[in-house]
């Protein structure tokens, strides 16, 4: 294969903004090193990308929204699932899992033949999947294409590994049961997805399983300090580790609180998360009590708070990077990329899940003592007070962290990742 000088690089993450903030991370490295990166983008998602800098390609939608149709949306959807976010893994499986299952495999049948149009247009060098499906274009593209596992690595199962979304450690006897129910409940969604690969000529997938590795490369975001040790080691030539993937944001300077002093925590929930009003108000009156700083994520609800204390700072958006960079402690919901970038710069987790892999994130916290994990429901105020106040006081926890994140600055995933990419389109 001839050389380029600057190859393009086709980006096309799921439509969530941890998988949006992560290929940003990935574009800046390639563009940092001479390649062409462009994303693909669902509709919503428009001018997040151009934000940063890059050529942006929506899909078209038969139904296009207004971002206030759009916000509505996402609102109804959140309170109608705010009751399973709290129920315990295995049981949002019918519940919550399945649908949104069925939602994304409606997501890949409506993005086939508008994706398979976008890329005979582009002509891509590389086509970079971030999501947790097959798009069967992909594989008609006629240019390699590269899996970003930026979930937890629960997500390429193993013997040695938790069932995927499940909150269970390796060797939890409930596994068995897990599995079982989450191939039924699961198995609508995957025969009709079986069925799309079928009209593209695609080999059905193993059930419950939505989306198989490249067969060209494998990126996974997992730092070593909570890596497993899998059953069947992962083949070095097509799975790559990365130490994470933090993205570069813009810098950030710490408030001044009326009531000043004391460590800096940081709280993001995502943006399903922050839509949890009732939750993050219950915490505001914990915050109060504290000798400590607090800067909220409120997303897009932030005029719904009245009442905030002095020793908090509430608003809709953050650069989440430079904040935790900043920050003594993480509150979150154990998404993926919130996990990375608090080991990134060794702070320590305190993960409250709400559904996906947050649940498996917050169990590796836990086992790994890089952080700890509360439930969403059933906390009193003084075991929220323990967890902040205890995490804080942990200085053995801290001084690992640190030297961890000294690991990771050292390797950055986001130059990781852009230098495999580079090597399979110009070997």
């Amino acid at each position: 294969m001839q050389r380029k000088a600057s190859p393009t690089i086709a980006l096309f993450p799921e439509a969530s903004f941890g998988a949006a903030l992560n290929c940003v991370g990935i574009a800046q490295a390639l563009r940092a090193r001479g390649a062409r990166p462009v994303f693909i983008c669902h509709a919503g998602f428009s001018g997040v990308f151009a934000d940063y800098g890059f050529q942006e390609y929506q899909l078209p939608t038969d139904e296009p929204l207004t971002d206030s149709e759009r916000q509505s949306y996402w609102q109804a959807f959140v309170r109608r699932h705010l009751p399973h976010f709290r129920l315990s893994p295995i049981d949002q499986l019918e519940t919550y899992v399945a649908p949104t299952w069925e939602a994304i495999v409606d997501t890949a049948v409506s993005a086939e033949a508008p994706l398979r149009q976008l890329l005979a247009r582009l002509k891509p060098d590389a086509v970079v999947l971030d999501n947790v499906i097959m798009f069967p274009a992909l594989a008609a593209a006629g240019c390699p294409w590269v899996r970003v596992v930026s979930c937890a690595e629960t997500e390429l199962p193993d013997a040695n590994v938790p069932p995927y979304l499940s909150g269970l450690a390796a060797d939890d006897p409930s596994r068995a049961a897990f599995e079982a129910r989450y191939l039924s409940a699961v198995a609508p969604a995957h025969d009709r997805f079986n069925r799309l690969r079928a009209d593209a000529g695609l080999a059905p997938l193993p059930k419950g399983l939505f989306l198989e590795a490249s067969p060209d490369l494998n990126l996974l975001l997992t730092p070593t300090i909570v890596r497993r040790e899998r059953a069947e080691p992962l083949d070095p030539a097509r799975f790559v580790y990365l130490e994470g993937c933090v993205r570069s944001e813009g810098p950030f300077d710490v408030p001044v609180f009326p009531r000043n002093g004391g460590p800096l925590v940081y709280v993001s929930f995502g943006s399903l998360g922050a839509m949890d009003v009732g939750l993050i108000e219950r915490m505001l009156a914990v915050f109060d009590r504290l000798p400590a700083r607090f800067i909220v994520n409120a997303g897009g609800l932030r005029d719904s708070y009245r009442a905030v204390p002095d020793n908090v700072y509430l608003d809709a958006w953050f650069p989440q990077p430079s904040v935790v960079a900043k920050s003594d402690l993480f509150i979150h919901h154990g998404g993926n990329n919130s996990f990375c970038e608090a080991l990134r710069f060794g702070v320590p987790s305190l993960i409250m899940p709400y559904c996906w892999d947050g649940h498996d994130n917050a169990q590796r916290a836990d086992e790994t003592g890089v952080g700890r994990h509360i439930s969403r429901d059933g906390w009193s105020d003084d075991e929220l007070e323990q967890a902040i106040l205890g995490l804080m006081a942990d200085g053995e926890m801290r001084f690992r962290l640190k030297e961890n994140a000294a690991t990771m600055a050292r390797a950055p995933g986001t130059d990781a990742a852009a230098e495999a990419i580079l090597a399979l389109v110009r070997t």
